[in-house]
């Protein structure tokens, strides 16, 4: 019998968690049970709303080709900072857009060519006034997924209800994206934490009473999902999120080159979008002695992008040793705060077609099913529909926008985030030998992280 659930638009999700979930300390003790402490999975699933998606728009190319329909979204303002990396080996600029209230009145100003739309420079003064030992604003970080910025609708429909509900918040931009400029040879890639780890540390020391949380969407997922991993207990983050997150990104790589779509549609696509960035930035990254300007101008595909310039410029041999240095899968391991996974199991980058039934879906290797069972601390939700950072709803919006922003909320407004989580007493102990230890964050990139 045919599920045609679809038709009404009803998505089925599905939670994997680790079997005894941490549990959290409520600001407001239930009555009739005052020691009773909710458990990460039942206020994940008490917050997200049942997702219920545009029956046109029924599989997850249809969901994630709908991303190219122009849609103006919600009207989000910024306010642009340029740090200077403090990091000992990777110097250089990043820019941080902080979310800011609309003006007064309509600027006859005409947008700067070297910033994004709605978006102006800080000026010094204004930046230095932002501080406040006072402020108890809970406040958001978001990270953008390949070549994105600020500016994307998805990550503004995340922002928009939370800004609304008098959130602070603000988005990193990867190195080169959004308009920002470099001033050195390197780009961002896929686990470079070091600007949002820089970022956050500078929050907590200027707002020090603010609540911290973040999200990360596709790309800015994957380092997110890293950094959490490599501060594990000490993070700064009372929580956060990672929505589309690719995982496997060698897995990603093999099961998009599978197939026509996945080669000449999606890799096609995201190749011109990186050389996009090549050639606004190739002054810079041409001062990089790995990379060939002859080799560069024949790439078509993410992965050739990803060999001449990604890999020679970040020291690996090959894009493969890249992509398995850089993905967040065994991360999920290290991770030691309160932590949702958002995936949609048709999401192109992480579907497997079978060997012999080339038309059928037999396993999704890309998603990390087994590593959440292992972690209380963190919880996956998935849903057999929505592709990759879509999830399409009829009427317009996306239900991811919705989840994140109610899960947030619902972490913020509900529980005591001055009480640590109580975890399983095997997830609090260390390691009781020597060797051998599996290090999750120990990966073959040698670098300091701050």
């Amino acid at each position: 019998m045919f599920d045609l659930t679809w038709l009404a638009g009803h998505a089925n999700t599905t939670y994997t968690h680790h079997p005894t979930p941490i549990t959290l300390t409520p600001k407001s003790p239930s009555p009739s049970s005052p020691k009773a402490k909710p458990s990460f999975s039942t206020l994940i699933s008490s917050a997200v709303p049942p997702c219920r998606l545009n029956p046109l728009l029924f599989n997850g190319h249809l969901q994630t080709m709908y991303t190219a329909v122009k849609d103006a979204g919600p009207a989000i303002h910024y306010k642009r900072q340029i740090f200077e990396s403090t990091h000992p080996i990777y110097p250089g600029q990043f820019t941080v857009d902080f979310v800011v209230p609309p003006p007064s009145a309509p600027s006859t100003t005409p947008t700067s060519p070297t910033l994004p739309e709605r978006t102006t420079p800080f000026s010094a003064s204004e930046f230095a006034a932002l501080a406040s030992d006072d402020d108890d604003t809970p406040m958001l970080v978001a990270l953008h997924g390949l070549t994105g910025g600020s500016h994307e609708v998805y990550l503004r429909e995340v922002l928009a209800p939370l800004v609304a509900a008098g959130w602070a918040a603000c988005v990193v931009n990867a190195r080169g994206c959004a308009l920002s400029a470099i001033t050195t040879p390197q780009l961002f890639n896929s686990r470079s934490t070091w600007d949002v780890r820089q970022l956050i540390q500078h929050l907590a020391r200027v707002f020090p009473r603010r609540p911290l949380f973040a999200v990360g969407f596709s790309l800015g997922a994957n380092i997110l999902t890293n950094y959490v991993g490599e501060e594990g207990a000490e993070c700064k983050l009372k929580a956060a999120v990672a929505v589309s997150n690719p995982w496997n990104l060698e897995v990603c790589n093999v099961v998009m080159k599978r197939s026509f779509v996945g080669l000449e549609v999606y890799m096609r696509a995201m190749g011109k979008n990186m050389m996009g960035l090549y050639e606004r930035h190739k002054e810079q990254i041409l001062k990089n002695e790995g990379v060939d300007e002859e080799r560069v101008r024949g790439c078509k595909y993410l992965f050739e992008f990803d060999r001449v310039i990604q890999a020679p410029t970040w020291g690996y041999a090959t894009e493969g040793s890249y992509y398995r240095d850089a993905q967040s899968v065994d991360a999920v391991l290290a991770i030691k705060i309160p932590f949702l996974a958002i995936n949609a199991e048709d999401d192109p980058a992480s579907r497997i077609p079978h060997p012999i039934h080339k038309n059928t879906i037999s396993c999704i290797d890309a998603i990390p099913y087994e590593e959440f069972k292992q972690n209380p601390y963190t919880v996956l939700c998935t849903t057999n529909w929505g592709g990759h950072l879509s999830w399409f709803q009829f009427g317009g919006g996306r239900w991811f926008a919705t989840a994140v922003s109610a899960f947030l909320m619902k972490m913020h407004d509900d529980i005591d985030l001055n009480v640590p989580a109580d975890a399983p007493a095997n997830a609090k102990k260390g390691p009781t030998k020597k060797f051998p230890i599996f290090d999750p964050s120990n990966r073959r990139l040698i670098v300091p992280l701050s």
